[in-house]
């Protein structure tokens, strides 16, 4: 017998025991879906985090008091401190949010040819009404200047952008989110154009409504009233814990420079002396992006380990069924050693019956995983994924599956004396 008719033979053998080859097949599939699945849903949030980072270039960074907090379960950023042995930090200056005064010299002092922005974080749970029309009290409320649109990739679809003028005279102006204009303003957004609305029950008259940027990570980057950051310091100070700068340079060959100088020009600001550490943060648009993708490697080893887990338990509950097997065709593998088939044969047939249905777990089992994975892709919004190279593992991982776990059975059904095996009952 060739291989031909040993894979033949092996095959119809598979198909013909549906009920254990389908349970032994489901729980392989089952370890490979969740391999596959969480290591799909990992690349769709990397491209999540690269097309919500993409819009404010690579060419920009920000100056802010401490780092972001991006962590999923390891790694994490705390507020920069002293290196022991060099500088220390002074004591008064830990911790310190960067205020309105800082941010105005900054923006004064800055000497390199950039674009620089104030901005301000004040709360997520702002509420908006026009005539009897509200929103619900989840509105994300900033305050800005007229360099945010562009450092931020925002748009407008109609009205204005603040100026100078506006930022500086701290008028009661203000810009819309999509879904606020569209909530109050029933998708007659040209209506909300200098309509006077009411921000947390303060009068504001509309300059313009932003263009829709979706949402990300499920928070609405629709779902937003940006009004001057000096106005905010008026109405809402009490609201606000930091001040962040942000600079864009106009090649990202300078971004370098740029930050050098920045953080030179801050530290005057901050009243550091050379012995001391900076008590801010330099953060790079791009690097952002690079050390969100670094964090969701925690996820990606807790994935890994998960499937290998169940992949082993698949392992085991297929070798068993194997010398469930061996022993029920004990009379079938003697008949065929006593019409002079060789043990290497009997071997193969049964080893190639574990690759077959480690095999069909792979197949079912990366199937459902890009399925699952990309549902996950759907509820960001983002584009279909297929990580290749898992898919690639998976059928090398199940293939050296049933190879192991058929070893055993298989060398078991080689040994079988053939005079034993028929008398076998």
């Amino acid at each position: 017998m060739n291989f031909a008719d040993v894979f033949s033979l092996a095959y119809r053998t598979v198909r013909s025991n549906k009920l254990r080859t389908g349970l032994t097949v489901a729980i392989i599939a089952f370890g490979i879906m969740a391999l596959v699945g969480i290591i799909t849903a990992i690349k769709a949030m990397n491209q999540k985090f690269s097309e919500s980072f993409s819009t404010m270039g690579a060419n920009g960074f920000t100056i802010r008091f401490k780092q972001r907090q991006i962590h999923f379960g390891g790694g994490g950023s705390d507020l920069k401190v002293a290196k022991k042995g060099k500088k220390k930090e002074k004591t008064s200056s830990l911790g310190r949010p960067i205020t309105i005064r800082e941010a105005d010299e900054f923006k004064k002092n800055y000497s390199f040819p950039a674009t620089t922005g104030v901005s301000v974080f004040v709360n997520r749970n702002s509420l908006v009404s026009f005539d009897t029309k509200k929103t619900t009290p989840n509105v994300l409320l900033l305050g800005a200047d007229e360099n945010y649109l562009l450092l931020n990739g925002f748009e407008l679809s109609a009205g204005r952008n603040m100026n100078n003028a506006d930022v500086v005279s701290e008028r009661n102006l203000c810009l819309l989110g999509n879904d606020v204009a569209n909530k109050l303003f029933k998708d007659n957004i040209q209506k909300a154009v200098n309509s006077i609305i009411r921000l947390n029950d303060i009068p504001y008259r509309v300059l313009g409504v932003l263009a829709s940027r979706g949402s990300s990570f499920g928070f609405s980057r629709d779902n937003v009233v940006i009004t001057g950051y000096k106005n905010i310091d008026r109405n809402f100070s009490s609201n606000v814990s930091s001040y962040t700068i942000a600079v864009m340079t106009d090649d990202i060959r300078k971004v370098n420079e740029a930050m050098g100088e920045a953080e030179g020009t801050f530290r005057a600001i901050r009243k550091l002396n050379t012995t001391e550490e900076s008590n801010f943060v330099l953060d790079r648009n791009d690097a952002i992006v690079e050390r969100a993708m670094r964090s969701l490697g925690f996820l990606t080893i807790s994935a890994t380990v998960i499937g290998l887990i169940t992949l082993i338990g698949a392992a085991i509950g297929l070798m068993n069924i194997m010398l469930v097997s061996v022993t029920e065709r004990t009379k079938e593998v003697g008949l065929i050693k006593a019409i002079g088939g060789k043990s290497r044969l009997v071997r193969r047939q049964f080893l190639l019956e574990a690759v077959i249905i480690s095999l069909l777990g792979a197949l079912f089992g990366i199937l459902l995983g890009v399925i699952v994975g990309n549902l996950f892709s759907i509820v960001l919004k983002t584009s279909f994924v297929v990580p290749w190279n898992w898919v690639i593992y998976g059928i090398v991982i199940c293939t050296i599956v049933g190879l192991l776990a058929g070893l055993y059975p298989a060398l078991k059904a080689g040994r079988l004396n053939p005079i034993e095996a028929l008398r076998y009952e």
